[in-house]
């Protein structure tokens, strides 16, 4: 049976991606430091399930890293240091850590007896230049020339540091494919995202009273998490997306953010509430929006949960887990 190896496997993509590799029959490894990730009723189900091993481990360490075993056939690279907050208070870190656990997880991939792929998340932040200094596409190529942004900006330092990562991955001599994620969203993402974020202080908020909504003519598409998982493991099976550099997410519908505020008042039943528009975000990207045609002509279209439904059953577990008395907190 193949095996898989998934760093940051505990975390929100990392954990929705284990459960249906073990559904295809794969075996798989989750390795996490649990920095970020929440040790959760979910991540407690999937651990029990056959075929499925969860392991601390710190990515930093060499020694600790060669203790994961030589005989995965696939290995994906999420764990990252990630989040705006976590940028913005130590860009330096981010800068250094991010290329030292990737470093750590190339030399592992080297050591694998067979392996067929390294799978490494990059970030749409790449694009983030091209957005803001030239004439770009929308939606956006994997090819668009990539431009850097102003190197002091503590934002700018997650984008090098997975721009670099691409760099590594590429000159690696190793069998690789690069995914740039574009909001995927869904259950257990975590609390810093727009949806939850936005479903959380809107059903918090009294009645009649006003919900202030940043940035509201940015425009973004975003894909719920299971069609996201469908991506990435169809990019696993074939042999057409080795050596590529592969968007991941959805091309369509581009909506404002103030849009979206609106179909989560719907969902939360909050109505009542009225929007308020404050300033845009410094450093974010007025549009955001990924060309699917490379992927869809390799792997075929993905897309089956549309974003109403798929707002519904993010705030339905949110309901569930978070939000409700004795729910945990979701970072």
């Amino acid at each position: 049976m193949a095996k898989v190896l998934i760093t940051g496997g505990a975390g929100f993509i990392g954990l929705h991606l284990a459960t249906r590799l073990l559904e295809e029959g794969y075996e798989v490894t989750l390795a996490d430091n649990f920095s970020r990730a929440v040790e959760d009723s979910d991540l407690s189900a999937a651990a029990n399930q056959p075929g499925l091993t969860l392991l601390t481990v710190d990515l930093m360490s060499k020694d600790e890293v060669e203790t994961l075993g030589a005989d995965f056939s696939a290995i994906f690279h999420l764990a990252a240091i990630i989040g705006v907050a976590h940028v913005l208070e130590r860009p330096y870190q981010v800068l250094t850590d991010n290329v030292v656990l990737l470093s750590n997880i190339i030399e592992l991939a080297k050591r694998q007896r067979s392996l067929d792929r390294l799978l490494f998340a990059s970030t749409s932040e790449v694009y983030a230049g091209a957005v803001q200094s030239l004439d770009f596409l929308i939606p956006t190529p994997e090819n668009t020339p990539i431009c850097v942004p102003d190197r002091a900006e503590p934002r700018t330092s997650y984008m090098l540091s997975k721009l670099y990562g691409e760099a590594m991955c590429l000159q690696s001599g190793l069998p690789i494919t690069i995914f740039r994620p574009h909001n995927i969203y869904g259950p257990r993402m975590g609390m810093s995202h727009v949806i939850p974020e936005l479903c959380a202080r809107a059903r918090d908020l009294p009645k009649q009273g006003a919900l202030p909504i940043a940035s509201p003519e940015h425009t973004r598409t975003f894909c719920y998490i299971s069609d996201a998982v469908e991506q990435l493991v169809r990019i696993l099976l074939s042999d057409s997306c080795r050596g590529k550099i592969i968007n991941i997410g959805s091309q369509a519908p581009e909506i404002k953010i103030k849009e979206l505020a609106s179909k989560i008042l719907k969902v939360t039943d909050r109505e009542d509430l009225t929007l308020t528009f404050s300033a845009d975000t410094p450093g974010s990207p007025s549009r955001r929006c990924p060309d699917m045609s490379d992927l869809n002509a390799l792997v075929g279209e993905c897309a089956s949960v549309d974003l109403d439904a798929g707002i519904a059953l993010t705030h339905e577990w949110y309901e569930k887990n978070v939000f409700a008395p004795g729910g945990r907190t979701a970072r």
